[in-house]
């Protein structure tokens, strides 16, 4: 299991760092998705040690109290709460995009307008 959340955060990673460095300013922003994403991930994964099954995420009577039977809670809540934020990063970011292709002519993230872009043939 771990093997599989290794190779998923890494390849999130990687293609939010691809996506990131792209010219156009949607691949960016689906870079700066992806990425948080893995940090999410990763963020999770942490909240059991050794990614371990079968323990309670609630206090039960007859089990200890200590971390070593129960799931740690406070991950959980960091990785929702960064949903919901990086929700409304992600939201914010395409209004101004779209305000910004509808002022200058053109999505590149260089500042170019739309005369200074080459068209393909």
């Amino acid at each position: 299991m771990e093997i599989v959340l290794v190779i998923a955060i890494g390849v999130l990673t990687g293609s939010g760092v691809w996506l990131l460095l792209r010219p156009r300013t949607f691949q960016v922003i689906m870079g700066l998705s992806l990425l948080s994403y893995a940090v999410n991930l990763f963020i999770f994964s942490m909240g059991r040690e050794g990614l371990a099954i079968n323990k309670e995420p609630v206090l039960r009577p007859g089990l200890p109290h200590d971390l070593a039977h129960y799931a740690d809670p406070m991950p959980q809540a960091l990785v929702l709460t960064a949903i919901v934020i990086g929700f409304a990063m992600t939201a914010l970011f395409l209004v101004v995009l779209l305000a910004s292709r509808g002022m200058s002519g053109t999505d590149h993230v260089d500042g170019s307008t739309a005369s200074d872009v080459q068209e393909m043939p």
